[in-house]
């Protein structure tokens, strides 16, 4: 009979028991600003957007795949790989963009957190807004990320608030899996920038940027060698990637798909067809599905801005301080990462400040969203290139359908892009 050591032991050595990259970025690609693109596709098109995720989970997973590899087999972030690869002008072209374009949707989601917690609780939504904008800061700067990891992987569960949601409805399956692959669309404007959307706030370059950097995180916790300098460890390790990235990007889209499902049934079939923000559709959800489903959609959103924030704000650290040649990582002591730990706070302290000025929290998301657009084509066709150049990767380059997977990723998002500018136009 097998022993419960043996048992504990198997279970132990199983990749899901070490989730974490691929888990923490799949959440916060639910951040509030993908809330609120989720929540408007439901509320404006009903059944009609849940299509666009499980087209967009295997594209993403493959991507965030391909990034945690290159970062797991190199020991190096993605911009550090990117400047030792190709022209100084490409490393500080996206680097620069990645940072405006985080800095506006750090806006957008503190905006979101503290208007739904002063909804929530009362209060100055501004002041709510600060306090989690410095607790989050905080956790970043002070908890070492050997700890620090520890919360974001708790926090994960906040999602699960979104399916707890849907529990409280009555769904009929039936319509929702005809209309699932067979939506009844009209080949119009409104319908093709919800599509841009939902694939733009989907597969955004900070993941890109943060997952490849995690994997080093995590390396450098465990004292673990680049996977060049130890190939007894690719086996179990790759292995591992792939469990965390597609499990990870698969609790991603579900959710995105209940937040799209929860929408259309409540919000769309009670004639609410324009919701602009997470706190405003967390609101209307309230007078239709009752307060316990308002405090579970309300739990979600700040859960995930406490994952998404931080993502948004460390990955522009990342790619700052790997481009400039810094010092960094969340497990470095503040004083000796100054200038990488002082990009994480003006990003997120000039995302807060924005709050306090004319711009629109919701222009600032769609200009970041532009901008994601526009930095992810390029982005995608540079990764591709590094992944499958064994200069960079060796003997663990990517090759076959995940390197198809992604050039079929690239592909659809030149689309995106290309329908993107063309509504901006």
């Amino acid at each position: 009979m097998t022993s419960l050591k043996s048992i504990r032991e198997r279970l132990a050595a199983h990749p899901l028991a070490r989730v974490g990259p691929g888990l923490i970025t799949g959440v916060a690609d639910d951040d509030p600003s993908g809330i609120a693109t989720y929540s408007q596709a439901g509320a404006q098109f009903g059944l009609n957007m849940l299509w666009t995720m499980p087209l967009t989970f295997p594209l993403m997973a493959a991507v965030q795949s391909i990034c945690g590899r290159i970062g797991r087999v190199t020991g190096n972030g993605l911009a550090f790989n990117i400047r030792q690869s190709f022209p100084a002008w490409v490393t500080v072209s996206v680097v620069a963009l990645l940072l405006v374009a985080n800095t506006l949707n750090i806006a957008a989601d503190v905006a979101s957190m503290g208007e739904v917690t002063a909804i929530s609780l009362g209060g100055n939504r501004h002041w709510m807004t600060a306090a989690l904008v410095f607790i989050s800061l905080g956790l970043q700067v002070w908890v070492p990320y050997h700890r620090y990891v520890h919360v974001l992987r708790w926090l994960t569960l906040s999602l699960l608030a979104y399916g707890g949601v849907l529990l409280t409805l009555h769904v009929p399956w039936g319509e929702v899996l005809s209309r699932t692959f067979a939506p009844h669309l009209r080949a119009d404007t409104a319908t093709a920038t919800v599509v841009v959307g939902l694939f733009g706030t989907t597969i955004s370059p900070y993941l890109f940027f943060w997952q490849c950097s995690e994997e080093v995180e995590d390396m450098r916790a465990t004292r673990a060698a680049p996977l060049l300098a130890d190939p007894a460890a690719s086996a179990p390790e790759l292995r591992r990637i792939r469990w965390d990235t597609w499990s990870g990007m698969l609790y991603s889209n579900l959710i995105a798909y209940a937040i799209i499902l929860t929408t259309a049934l409540t919000l769309h079939a009670t004639g609410v067809t324009n919701i602009q923000t997470a706190a405003e559709a967390a609101a209307a959800l309230r007078p239709i599905a009752g307060d316990f489903a308002f405090y579970l959609f309300a739990l979600g959103i700040l859960g995930v801005g406490l994952i998404g924030v931080p993502v948004l704000a460390g990955s522009a650290g990342y790619a700052i301080a790997e481009a400039m040649g810094w010092p960094w990582g969340l497990e470095v002591e503040a004083l000796h990462a100054w200038r990488f730990y002082s990009v994480i706070a003006g990003s997120m302290l000039v995302g807060f400040g924005l709050g306090f000025t004319p711009i629109n929290p919701i222009r600032a998301l769609f200009y970041s969203a532009v901008i994601n657009g526009l930095v992810a084509v390029p982005l995608l066709v540079v990764i591709l290139l590094l992944a499958a150049r064994s200069a960079v990767m060796g003997p663990y380059r990517v090759r076959g359908r995940l390197l198809a997977l992604g050039w079929i990723t690239a592909g659809v998002m030149a689309l995106a892009a290309i329908g993107m500018i063309l509504p901006a136009s």
